[in-house]
């Protein structure tokens, strides 16, 4: 595990969150590289395919074209993107060697029996081998679920309350969503 002083300032997370519609082919991924004291660092784009099965190989992409050491964690809005393009981040984790953590904000029965896309027998696979989600309670109040690799759960509570500003989203991700969407609006 790696240890997180979450209390510096320069501490960096690349987040990353997505923009797409259920007509689209395509859905833009956003990732921007924010440090602990709000600082936006770096942004970068790519696409992953709706439905498709490309989505951990293009958020390795992400990290390998940022081309930068100072990265502390990747945090992810949500693994299940792109009409089911699940992304693994234990392997990302493992491949990168950094911590990953992944967040949602909604309860769920689960989604097995939603899967949509390409190799639909291998998304069912990929998606009950997800680790549960567990519950974190922010300092705002509001609970999120969070899934990681690489931290502890107390490290990770530890981040994420230091990048909330209000609400639920982290301010990393709130700025990825912003991002993702806007790019994909003056593509269209």
């Amino acid at each position: 595990m790696v240890r997180i002083h979450y209390s510096k300032k320069g501490i960096r997370v690349l987040a990353i969150a997505e923009s797409f519609e259920r007509h689209d082919k395509k859905s833009i991924l956003a990732g921007i590289v924010m440090r602990r004291d709000l600082v936006v660092d770096g942004i970068i784009y790519t696409d992953t395919i709706v439905g498709g099965n490309d989505s951990t190989d293009k958020v390795l992409s992400m990290v390998d074209r940022l081309g930068r050491n100072d990265i502390n964690c990747v945090l992810l809005g949500g693994l299940i993107i792109s009409l089911f393009n699940i992304i693994n981040g234990k392997y990302i984790n493992e491949i990168t060697g950094l911590p990953v953590i992944a967040i949602s904000y909604k309860k769920s029965l689960g989604l097995k029996n939603s899967v949509y896309g390409i190799n639909k027998k291998q998304k069912i696979k990929d998606y009950l081998r997800l680790e549960e989600r567990k519950p974190l309670k922010l300092w705002t109040g509001k609970t999120i679920f969070v899934r990681h690799w690489g931290l502890t759960f107390s490290d990770t509570s530890n981040l994420l309350n230091s990048l909330v500003i209000q609400g639920g989203k982290p301010e990393p991700l709130r700025l990825a969503a912003l991002a993702a969407r806007a790019y994909r609006n003056y593509i269209k």
